[in-house]
């Protein structure tokens, strides 16, 4: 099985935090997200990655080919324009030759869902598996919502309805385990109204002809799209994550309280009478003052 992530997103919603790096590489504990969101699917024993990038998203090649913790093989490709997950998913398909998990590069989830939804996968009468969580009604028209039947499987599936029209309030979020079927379909998506190919019309088609497409729930998921989430994911890692602890400044002042949970990188100098912490990750070469 194979891995793709969809990572060549600008993050606009997070300026000014990517003005000067990827929605992808933002930091989690030390490490870009895109890696975490790789780390889940890793776990399960998948260690062929195909990665979706910007064509100008430089640091996201470096840092695979020379800091990457994951013992695994990447190719990357590159999404020329912005149209959508289909048209993203379709500069990957080349390199695609087996069943995959594919997932967006800002959803994270605990590693377990990902074996859940590959368990599911394996399962002899199933084509397909999606995520699923149900939404309050204050979300609906926001993302993909798909219809059930008895048994479990999806009948339908519509990218971001009105709520007025959304036939249930079961979202899909883009973490999915496919077959090499769905790409046949990528070519027969249609320019939707949002100027966008969508992912959706391509699994409506695998519904539609092959069948048995399965959901797995998820009661939560952690998500980057400003940058209260960027906080709110930092602290969750910091809390509950089993990265190694890291305290490793250069210099400290006098009397200056370290209180952990707290994770500072090389090279931070920190300089006298400062409180740092609870909560708090400090990138490698910060500087604090007095």
């Amino acid at each position: 099985m194979q891995g793709v992530i969809l990572a060549a997103g600008k993050g606009s919603r997070l300026h000014p935090i990517t003005t000067s790096r990827s929605k992808a590489m933002l930091p989690v504990l030390g490490r870009p997200i895109v890696e975490r969101v790789m780390e889940s699917i890793a776990a399960h024993g998948v260690t062929d990655f195909v990665l979706v990038i910007s064509p100008d998203d430089k640091e996201i090649v470096h840092y695979f080919q020379q800091e990457c913790q994951l013992p695994a093989n990447i190719q990357f490709v590159y999404q020329e324009r912005r149209l959508g997950m289909a048209d993203a998913l379709n500069y990957a398909a080349p390199l695609i030759h087996e069943p995959f998990v594919l997932s967006a590069c800002d959803n994270l989830v605990n590693s377990s869902h990902v074996g859940a939804l590959i368990a599911r996968f394996q399962e002899p009468d199933v084509n397909a598996v999606l995520t699923l969580m149900e939404i309050p009604p204050s979300q609906l028209g926001r993302t993909g919502i798909v219809d059930m039947e008895e048994g479990g499987y999806i009948t339908r599936i519509i990218e971001k309805p009105p709520p007025e029209e959304a036939p249930t309030n079961i979202a899909s979020l883009p973490l999915y385990v496919f077959p090499t079927r769905l790409l046949e379909f990528l070519s027969e998506v249609p320019l939707s109204e949002r100027g966008e190919y969508e992912l959706q019309d391509a699994i409506q088609m695998l519904i539609d002809r092959v069948g048995k497409v399965a959901g797995v729930f998820i009661k939560s998921r952690l998500t980057l799209t400003g940058p209260e989430d960027l906080l709110a994911i930092n602290r969750h890692y910091l809390v509950t994550g089993s990265d190694e602890p890291q305290l490793a400044p250069l210099t400290v002042g006098p009397g200056t309280h370290l209180i952990t949970p707290l994770r500072i990188e090389k090279n931070v100098v920190i300089g006298p009478n400062c409180v740092i912490g609870p909560r708090v990750y400090i990138e490698r070469d910060c500087r604090i003052g007095a």
